[in-house]
């Protein structure tokens, strides 16, 4: 009798443990991309930040100019929803969030005549935009980097003040102050950056003159810029981000008469190595760029210089 409960006992032990292991998350497959709900609005060079669980992309342009939506995504639902529109149309804005607020930082409202620098705060519990201190120098296509709760905005374009700028200043949202920091070694935009402790990396860009694979870091602690390995895809306009201690690079334009690129690579600050990666499955430049839990994602991009505007999100998984 006893050895007949043992028996039942074991075998549904075991039963659970399989029915366990058939609930189990799937393992993850490395270096291979998915795409998300496409979005409402097809745009290029949004600003783009995570808050939580969510990410905004804001603004952009949608093929017909610049836009001022406010496109929410949820990478969890994979849905889309709307949010309060910016209080201007803009595009090549820079987007960064610190303590659940999302702030807007220059870009331009006619494409590229002429540079703005507003910055705007959105706040998603009051559900409002609010002005705050205006960025020193006025320009688009910066990169944007945040460390401990200081926004950095690194580079970008400037028509009025001579084209691509090496331009670098922070912003304290606790004080709502600018502070202009060392510049760039070369003026470049159309550029994406990644953090790394107290560093900052800033790999490609456009110059004015060429699509550069100039790979810089910046230490926010001594206040220097370093000259790291160039990227072997010279490029700019690039899907990027930093994730486990790499800088990811996916996308973007190495020509004016070339479509968009597909090639994704990877950059080791501490190795200063790139390395080829699985391309992306639909060529873009100028996607929007966030980082959400280990994953890239990209939102929308032109599929050239000029070319048809996206409406997919893709996301790499490295």
């Amino acid at each position: 009798m006893r050895t007949t409960v043992r028996l039942m006992v074991v075998a549904i032990l075991l039963t659970g443990m399989a029915s366990l292991a058939q609930t189990q998350i799937p393992a993850v497959t490395h270096n291979t991309w998915t795409s998300g709900a496409a979005m409402p609005t097809a745009v290029f060079e949004p600003a783009v930040a995570v808050i939580k669980n969510q990410i905004y992309v804001v603004g952009g342009e949608g093929g017909g100019g610049p836009i001022s939506d406010t496109q929410i995504y949820n990478p969890v639902a994979n849905t889309w929803t709307s949010g309060p529109a910016l209080p201007t149309n803009l595009n090549g804005g820079m987007g960064a969030a610190v303590k659940s607020i999302m702030y807007v930082i220059g870009g331009s409202t006619n494409g590229s005549q002429t540079q703005t620098n507003a910055v705007w705060a959105y706040n998603p519990k009051t559900k409002t935009w609010t002005t705050e201190a205006a960025m020193p120098t006025a320009r688009q296509d910066a990169a944007i980097a945040v460390v401990k709760n200081i926004i950095y905005v690194i580079g970008g374009y400037n028509a009025s003040e001579g084209g691509y700028l090496t331009t670098v200043e922070s912003y304290n949202p606790a004080t709502n102050t600018w502070t202009e920091e060392a510049p760039l070694l070369v003026a470049k935009g159309e550029i994406v950056a990644g953090v790394f402790g107290s560093k900052i990396v800033v790999p490609d860009g456009y110059t004015g003159t060429e699509f550069t694979g100039d790979t810089e870091s910046y230490n926010t602690v001594t206040n220097a810029w370093t000259s790291l390995n160039p990227d072997p895809t010279a490029r700019n306009s690039v899907c990027g981000g930093a994730i486990s201690g790499l800088m990811y690079a996916a996308g973007g334009l190495a020509s004016l008469q070339q479509p968009a690129l597909s090639v994704n690579e990877s950059f080791s600050p501490s190795k200063n190595i790139w390395t080829t990666l699985a391309p992306m499955p639909t060529a873009a430049l100028a996607p929007g760029p966030a980082v959400y839990k280990g994953q890239l994602y990209c939102f929308g991009g032109w599929t050239a210089y000029q070319g048809s505007v996206l409406d997919n999100v893709q996301i790499y998984q490295p």
